[in-house]
């Protein structure tokens, strides 16, 4: 395994990082990348960014705004959490398989003398409480797995920058809206988060030579990352997008997560629609909704529908029964 070392604190390059080595860099070796944001909400690519965020308190408190490839909830990140990104070519025994990549995370974590596991969908817990939620993107034959690990961040700012929602649709659903804790009351010898960053590396890498496993970026990568940063990841239309007014709006929480559907009918056609929520997914829920649009909203046969194409590259457990339920019900 290889790792690239980015020092870098800003938001909009580092999710350029990851998403450019993933699509760009081919070598057979996994690559492992640690890095931080400034103050930072994350949102996930199925996500209404307006109805996740305080937006008047980020404003005022100069909090940046991105949007991730991958899906799930909302984050926050600051200089107390540190994030990981797994890329690989594996795709095949990796994707969707959460608890295969968060083993090295927790094997990791775990060397420091405390006790993390994996819990859930994809969660990583610590004394009954989570410190690291994760997500995947794939592209082609190649996907990364990404994932917060809460060291010592502001907790009490979480509540501050995004909007609270009961995410508990049905009560045999429990909701994962975790209580959360930091790493660092719980180690015995305290240390600061950059030498828990190098000893995480040197864990996962199993090595006490990191010089050994850095693969070094050419200019023309460092040029194309920043380019893609200023031409995606910083713009309005990618963070924040068109959030139209929807007349028909249905929405529920499932195993998979939380999924909100957004349709404007005419004649019991549908015809503009936008799928928001939570949920994990392999493909982008644009696709599905390009698919929808022109149907008929009735139960058949958006059931017969749903069951030709098949909806679970779009929703990690949620079926197209749950989808039924959640539109007619």
């Amino acid at each position: 395994m290889k790792t690239i070392i980015n020092n870098s604190l800003d938001p909009y390059y580092n999710l350029a990082l990851e998403e450019y080595v993933m699509k760009n860099i081919d070598i057979n070796d996994d690559i492992i990348i640690l890095w931080q944001n400034m103050p930072t909400i994350v949102v996930g690519r199925n996500q209404n960014t307006i109805g996740e965020i305080n937006s008047e308190y980020i404003r005022n408190k100069n909090i940046k705004i991105v949007r991730r490839t991958s899906g799930g909830g909302a984050v926050y990140h600051d200089l107390g959490n540190l994030n990981y990104t797994f890329i690989t070519k594996n795709i095949n025994e990796n994707l969707n398989n959460y608890e295969k990549l968060t083993k090295p995370i927790i094997e990791a974590i775990n060397s420091f003398g405390i006790e993390s596991y994996f819990f859930g969908r994809n969660d990583i817990l610590l004394d009954n409480m989570k410190i690291s939620g994760n997500a995947q993107s794939f592209y082609k034959n190649r996907m990364f797995q990404h994932g917060t690990i809460l060291f010592n961040s502001d907790l009490s700012e979480i509540k501050n920058v995004l909007i609270p929602k009961n995410k508990v649709k049905d009560k045999s659903i429990k909701s994962n809206r975790a209580l959360v804790t930091n790493i660092y009351p719980y180690l015995k010898e305290k240390i600061t988060i950059i030498e828990f960053k190098e000893k995480l590396l040197k864990s996962i890498l199993n090595t006490n030579n990191l010089n050994e496993n850095i693969f070094n970026l050419k200019e023309e990568d460092l040029l194309n990352i920043n380019k893609l940063k200023i031409e995606k990841y910083e713009t309005w239309d990618w963070n924040y997008g068109k959030n139209p007014s929807y007349s028909f709006v249905r929405e529920k929480r499932f195993l998979g997560g939380n999924i909100s559907f957004n349709m404007e009918i005419k004649n019991e056609i549908i015809i503009k629609i936008k799928i928001f929520g939570d949920f994990l997914g392999k493909k982008n829920a644009y696709d599905l909704e390009q698919i929808l649009i022109g149907e008929k909203l009735s139960k058949s046969n958006l059931d017969n529908l749903l069951k030709r194409k098949g909806v679970e590259d779009f929703f990690y457990n949620i079926t197209v029964s749950n989808i039924i339920d959640c539109l007619f019900n």
